[in-house]
């Protein structure tokens, strides 16, 4: 069985690709779409796992990550930073906030699921052998910014 997993993310094609690549090995995401939507979804459906963006409207990922650590009914939920900082130090700076992890953006769709199954019992983790076919089967037709992206034509 898979995983409950709470996506909190404001940007809509970050959001969409981390939910397809969710569902397609078995997770059920939850989405929020800033750090206070994200706070009432965790507390209201209790997650397997929080995946959050640093930059976000209303509370930034900082605040819901002191936020989820305060309570303690949230506070053993693993919790992981998806951000594009990248800066020496922001990754030390995210623990020491109270993530339990981090991935770098861009997403890369080949190790996503798997970076996140990483902080799941292994009772949760994705059992199909055949869902990382179906989570990159199909193409993206848009860029991370939201661009169309140019299809091969076939001959």
């Amino acid at each position: 069985m898979g995983a409950r997993i709470l996506v909190i993310e404001d940007n809509a094609t970050n959001l969409e690709l981390m939910v397809y690549l969710l569902e397609a090995f078995g997770h059920l995401p939850l989405v929020a779409a800033d750090g206070e939507e994200g706070l009432a979804v965790a507390r209201r459906e209790r997650p397997d796992l929080i995946v959050c963006d640093v930059q976000l409207p209303k509370l930034d990922g900082y605040a819901v990550a002191q936020a989820l650590k305060g309570d303690g009914a949230l506070r053993p939920v693993p919790l992981i930073a998806v951000t594009a900082y990248a800066m020496v130090g922001d990754r030390d700076r995210m623990l020491a906030a109270g993530f339990d992890g981090y991935i770098a953006k861009p997403i890369v769709a080949e190790s996503f699921v798997q970076q996140v199954e990483a902080f799941l019992p292994s009772a949760q983790r994705a059992r199909q052998p055949a869902a990382w076919e179906a989570a990159t089967a199909v193409e993206p037709s848009v860029s991370a910014e939201g661009i169309p992206l140019p299809r091969e034509q076939g001959f």
